[in-house]
């Protein structure tokens, strides 16, 4: 059994020996530090009992081993702890628990030898994890400010909105942001929005969206707005080649694996200045997009667990590839990425 948790939405996969998809399902999001572990994990029982009732059986989903990447399970103690809730529940023989971010490494690197590589996920946070030669990891503990990190969705919409409120009442520079971000929920002034949200007229949630807002206005040439995504692509650079560091793993040709919504979006001002801020600190990093859904990951994380003969390999990530993937008969590597619903960001 394949879990993946994130903090938007999670997947559940039973996958057979041979690879094949027998049943899957999805949820909402999973966030242990504000419910509890019990209640998170409690969250997820419709959704095996669902992948469960796909693959045929009207009992338990009785997989042999259940392979959990999560959200905000940050800390070794926070994956300790979900072990022990998840093999309460009796869903798998064995199980194992790693944060998210290992999921989408795992989708990024091939199938065959050591899987060493270092990934970034920008979703709705920001994480980064590798791992180096021998099974040494690198990893952050990920938490948000208090723990150093910057950026994500929600944080780039925070900012947004602040540079936005100050160019409107004058305490900051000007920017299209203080016309584009009211606008995009049909308002006129960034007063408006303010109070709206202030109030409660609209969703907390809703301020995601504007986001996308941010790099259509950065895209259109806004200094301001360009200037936070820059700061964005900074920070997944700077994460990378630190745990790049870490593992010694900068003097060779090394996976860089991006996922997440923010940077599986691609948008090209982004992607363009994470490539070239990788080629200036890590020359030797090999930039990989991921767009198949992040539960592949840990559904081959339970490959490798189970000891899977390569067709299983084969079969699992034809699955999940993307539609309308195509990789050129005479370029193997491209084949490869695209075998892994991957590509470079300059492909993107």
């Amino acid at each position: 059994m394949a879990i993946d948790a994130g903090n938007s939405k999670t997947d559940v996969a039973l996958i057979g020996p041979d690879g094949s998809v027998l049943g899957a399902a999805r949820g909402g999001g999973f966030r242990p530090p504000v419910v509890g572990a019990e209640q998170a994990v409690g969250s997820l029982a419709p959704l095996v009992e669902e992948a469960a009732r796909q693959a045929g059986r009207a009992g338990p989903a009785g997989a042999g081993h259940v392979s959990a990447c999560l959200a905000n399970v940050d800390l070794p103690s926070e994956e300790e702890e979900l072990t022990g809730v998840l093999a309460e529940r009796g869903w798998g023989a064995t199980v194992t628990v790693a944060n998210d971010t290992f999921a989408l490494l795992r989708a990024g690197v091939g199938d065959d030898g050591e899987p060493t590589g270092v990934s970034v996920v920008c979703g709705a946070g920001i994480n980064c994890a590798g791992i180096g030669h021998g099974g040494r990891v690198a990893r952050f503990p990920a938490i948000g400010r208090i723990s150093g990190d910057w950026g994500g969705g929600g944080y780039l919409s925070e900012e947004a909105l602040w540079w936005a409120a100050r160019a409107e009442d004058g305490r900051g520079e000007p920017t299209e942001l203080a016309r584009a971000l009211p606008a995009h929920f049909g308002l006129t002034t960034m007063y408006e929005l303010i109070e709206a949200l202030h109030l409660g007229r609209l969703e907390p949630g809703r301020r995601h969206e504007l986001t996308p807002v941010l790099f259509a206005v950065a895209g259109a040439g806004d200094e301001i707005a360009r200037a936070v995504v820059e700061r964005q692509a900074e920070e997944v650079v700077t994460m990378a080649v630190v745990a790049l560091g870490l593992l010694d793993l900068l003097g060779e040709e090394t996976p860089v694996v991006l996922g997440g919504g923010v940077l599986a979006a691609r948008h090209p001002l982004l992607d363009d200045r994470i490539r070239e801020l990788l080629a200036e600190r890590a020359p030797k990093a090999e930039p990989r997009v991921v767009t198949a859904p992040p539960v592949l990951g840990a559904a081959l994380l339970g490959l490798d667990r189970t000891g899977a003969p390569e067709s299983a390999y084969a079969r699992l990530r034809a699955h999940y590839a993307p539609a309308g993937d195509t990789a050129p008969a005479d370029d193997a590597a491209a084949a490869d990425d695209t075998e892994s619903g991957t590509e470079s960001p300059s492909e993107a």
